[in-house]
């Protein structure tokens, strides 16, 4: 597996991550025994950047101790990322926001906990706050850093002027944003803010939430506790015209022999050496399939033809309105 350096503070981490919601939440029921054997078969595959945070683990801290689990006896040779800034006792859940100092700390301390580790390699404000200015939060996680608690500081879900100030107090090293070929609205304002203060791009949900899989069906054909059930993207005319801009992309895949998925994350790596996306999956044959992406080549004209197919992203809002509105996006 390839490395590739996230931010200016120089975190070397694999080109491919492993992101670990959906081993707890999101996607319907789970199970922890195939969960542990995917995170131990990214090990052996030379993965070595694991995402987790507090709010996956639906307030019982369920998703941090799964991958301290499965990390415990390679822990130094991995690089693991949580989360902070949600307030879990809001309903509906994930609705609340909390970054004041000691929440920040009280998250610290249960993420060391849970992840059974002595220090928190990235430390990510999953959300801004908006009782809580960009400044205080970046204080305290410096704090946290000259503590040795943390090692670097991240940020998720907010806008250029926020990456600034928050970068002023204490070096930001990696913002984390929903990218993909199906949500590109990073790269106009947020991505050449990243790039002039040195700041690495770690992209979620870097298949559209599996639609670039191209294993999909619509809404109305998922349980009502899978995310998909409700996400736009999968209603009406836009899941039509998602589908169809998939099947065409699994169509140019197969002519490169590679996966649609592949396809999708060799997209993304050729976005720049600064990008680290982290797919998510509870299997070890998907972990398998995403890891070859490292090594898939996209000429100029390859990457020109993906565009005439995806030329804007796909059709519908990655959350609802009024999910989106709790994103800072100035």
């Amino acid at each position: 597996m390839q490395h590739r350096i996230l931010g200016s503070q120089g975190l070397r981490v694999s080109a491919l991550g492993l992101g670990t919601m959906g081993m707890t939440m999101a996607y319907g029921s789970s199970n922890d025994d195939e969960g542990i054997a995917t995170i131990h078969r990214a090990h052996e595959l030379g993965i070595d950047f694991f995402d987790t945070a507090e709010l996956y683990g639906l307030g019982t801290g369920s998703n941090e101790i799964l991958l301290g689990k499965a990390v415990r006896d390679f822990r130094d040779e991995v690089v693991l990322a949580t989360k902070f800034g949600f307030d879990l006792t809001v309903e509906p859940f994930g609705s609340g926001f909390d970054s004041r100092p000691e929440n920040i700390r009280k998250v610290a301390e249960n993420s060391l906990r849970y992840l059974q580790t002595d220090r928190i390699d990235l430390f990510y404000q999953h959300i801004s706050d908006p009782e809580v200015p960009a400044e205080e939060v970046a204080g305290v996680v410096g704090q946290l850093i000259a503590e040795g608690k943390v090692k670097y500081f991240g940020l998720s879900n907010v806008g250029p002027q926020y990456v600034r100030r928050a970068h002023a107090v204490t070096p930001v090293t990696a913002l984390q944003y929903e990218y993909s070929l199906f949500e590109r609205e990073l790269e106009e304002k947020i991505l050449p803010v990243l790039r002039e203060l040195g700041i690495g791009l770690v992209p979620y949900s870097p298949l559209g939430r599996g639609f670039l899989t191209g294993a999909v069906k619509p809404a109305d054909q998922y349980p009502a506790d899978d995310m998909r059930s409700w996400d736009e993207r999968w209603q009406g005319e836009n899941y039509v015209y998602n589908l169809r801009a998939t099947e065409q992309l699994k169509e140019f895949a197969a002519a490169k022999d590679v996966t649609t998925a592949q396809l999708a994350l060799a997209w993304l790596l050729h976005q720049g050496e600064d990008v680290v996306p982290i797919p998510g999956t509870r299997s070890a044959l998907r972990l398998e399939e995403n890891a070859g992406a490292a090594e898939v080549d996209l000429t100029d004209a390859d990457l020109a033809h993906i565009a005439e197919i995806l030329p804007h992203g796909s059709a519908g809002s990655r959350y609802p309105a009024e999910m989106l509105m709790g994103f800072t996006t100035d």
